[in-house]
């Protein structure tokens, strides 16, 4: 199983293949992984200077409409180039930039063959302005969710950086997400259909979806939970896993070992 890995904003090919190092572990040699980064330079995300030294990209400079369709011109040249893959795992932006693309290959272009056949969503969201181009109904109240997880996504991930230039400040069993104070959601409640954090799934359009099997891993304490939740219902034929943690990717052999059986899984369905 041939798999391409789509890194977050902010940081880079490097910082997410050691961020899978585990959950690879799992796998057997039959699946191969591609790290690329995104085409743009990029101040580091928040925090990620306390964990890695790399550089860092972003897969669109500004969030636009038309820096995101850039974006996916790009990733299409790449895949003219590289050949098409079985899957793609993606983090973060890299999952706003493969949920967009999906998107707007379902509503433009719904009978052109897709690159790829599956995907795996790990901590992902759509962007708000890609929906509103695709004429789908997005409230105020969607917004505001969103604005308000990014801003304490931001405040939670700078921590880090604190953590890192005062070390006494941490104590045995600190976690970074462990302060759930804040979170606009309650993991264990599934949000209704006709209000999914400000949108209505009952009154989108059938034809934009999202068909291929994929795969979404959130964090109960991600403050982006709220958009991990979203995405996901946009997807027709969807497995869904809660990794207890925040915005990351824990390396915990529990977690390790669900994410690789999962894309076991999708292995199977697809080849």
């Amino acid at each position: 199983m041939r798999i391409l890995g789509l890194h977050g904003h902010g940081t880079s090919a490097f910082i997410f293949r050691s961020q899978t190092t585990a959950l690879r572990s799992k796998l057997d040699k039959s699946f191969t992984f591609d790290f690329i980064d995104a085409p743009f330079d990029s101040a580091p995300a928040p925090g990620i200077n306390a964990l890695f030294h790399s550089n860092h990209y972003t897969w669109w400079p500004k969030p636009t409409v038309n820096c995101i369709k850039m974006a996916h011109r790009w990733l299409l040249d790449y895949f003219d180039e590289h050949g098409a893959y079985d899957a793609v795992i993606c983090f973060s932006q890299g999952c706003s930039l493969i949920g967009s693309f999906l998107l707007y290959h379902a509503r433009e272009a719904p009978d052109e063959p897709l690159p790829f056949k599956a995907v795996v969503f790990i901590c992902g969201g759509l962007p708000l302005p890609v929906l509103e181009d695709l004429a789908l109904p997005v409230s105020q109240k969607a917004y505001d969710i969103n604005a308000a997880s990014v801003k304490l996504l931001t405040q939670k991930a700078g921590a880090l950086t604190d953590y890192a230039a005062n070390v006494d400040k941490i104590r045995p069993g600190m976690g970074l997400w462990n302060d759930t104070g804040g979170l606009l959601h309650d993991p264990a409640v599934m949000p209704d259909e006709s209000d999914v954090f400000g949108l209505d799934f009952t009154a989108m359009p059938k034809d934009v979806r999202i068909r291929i099997p994929t795969v979404h891993v959130y964090g109960a304490k991600d403050p982006r939970w709220p958009a991990g939740v979203q995405l996901a219902h946009f997807c027709d034929d969807r497995k869904m896993y809660d990794h207890g943690g925040g915005h990351d990717i824990p390396r915990s052999t529990e977690v390790s070992v669900k994410i690789a059986e999962l894309l076991r899984e999708l292995s199977q369905e697809i080849l």
